[in-house]
């Protein structure tokens, strides 16, 4: 068990951040912890890289203590903030080798070339941090957080500020790495949940409100049924929908195009067509889906 958290709470004066919180995570498991702004993310992954106190309960990565053995839980995670923090007058390198020291890692030169080369900071190595974007940043972050080999990793916003090719790099080293280390991420792009973590955690105001497989966790909120997305030529009306046999709710996304959510494991198919032809109408387009992550996470945290 890499990370287990026991009925942790913690208090901002009269402000409850986290009450009661409690979840483990695996060795080699990408988890997705997620949630709101304010929700309590960031002040948990505080608390697990023994920033903050927590007030009650109990926490641990790789069985040691958050509370009583601080400095051995630092040796073993590496952390990226929300904000990422960085010394811009320092160059890529000598902000790596900065960090390394700190670490105590061996063969330092041959470990930033690594980590420059796995981040994907070839081009710009030789800057300074303040001249590099924010995409860039990120990644020098990311080699920080990797460059004393960690079991554990916790990435606050990661993708943050990076465009759709260097997104779609760095999910890659993300996937990489969970292959052989433990990765807890938050984020608000649902869709890099969805092609990166085995699971996902989802709190609200302070509390847990969803724990298990992301797939699982799709399917959770139409038990034993499924999506439709069909395209008719014509308009047609909700209520002229809902009478198709199988079909419980009807939702207009664009034009001519509805969303239609089944409680049933029977295929609906035909009688979308039977619609279709007893109205005049013709299908343009017929698609059976999953429901979204990002739908599961509105029903979760607007409850």
């Amino acid at each position: 068990m890499s990370i287990k958290v026991e009925n942790i709470t913690k208090l901002y004066g009269d402000q409850k951040a986290l009450n009661d919180v409690s979840f483990e995570v695996n060795s080699a498991e990408i988890v997705g912890f997620l949630g709101p702004n304010g929700a309590g993310k960031s002040t948990m992954m505080k608390i697990l890289t023994c920033f903050i106190p927590q007030t009650a309960g109990k926490a641990s990565v790789c069985g040691y203590d958050v509370t009583e053995e601080s400095i051995e839980v630092r040796k073993q995670v590496g952390y990226l903030p929300e904000h990422n923090p960085l010394y811009l007058d320092m160059y890529v390198k000598e902000y790596l080798e900065f960090i390394a020291g700190l670490h105590h890692v061996k063969n330092v030169k041959q470990r930033i070339a690594e980590m420059i080369e796995i981040t994907g900071l070839q081009v710009e190595q030789k800057k300074k941090i303040g001249a590099l974007s924010k995409g860039y940043r990120q990644r020098v972050g990311l080699a920080q957080a990797l460059i004393h080999d960690p079991k554990v990793l916790i990435l606050d916003e990661p993708t943050t500020g990076l465009d759709p090719n260097q997104l779609a790099e760095i999910r890659n080293l993300i996937i990489a790495v969970g292959k052989q280390k433990t990765v807890m991420l938050s984020t608000h792009i649902m869709q890099e949940v969805e092609a990166m973590c085995d699971r996902v955690i989802i709190i609200n105001k302070g509390e847990i409100v969803a724990n298990d497989e992301t797939k699982t966790l799709q399917n959770s909120q139409v038990q034993n049924g499924y999506f439709i997305i069909v395209e008719f030529d014509k308009p047609t009306s909700k209520s002229a929908l809902k009478n198709i046999q199988g079909v419980t709710e009807a939702k207009n996304t664009k034009d001519n195009v509805w969303q239609l959510e089944v409680h049933s494991t029977d295929d609906i198919r035909p009688h979308v067509f039977q619609f279709a032809v007893s109205s005049g109408l013709a299908v343009l387009m017929l698609n059976k889906e999953e429901q979204k992550l990002e739908d599961v996470f509105k029903q979760l945290t607007k409850k």
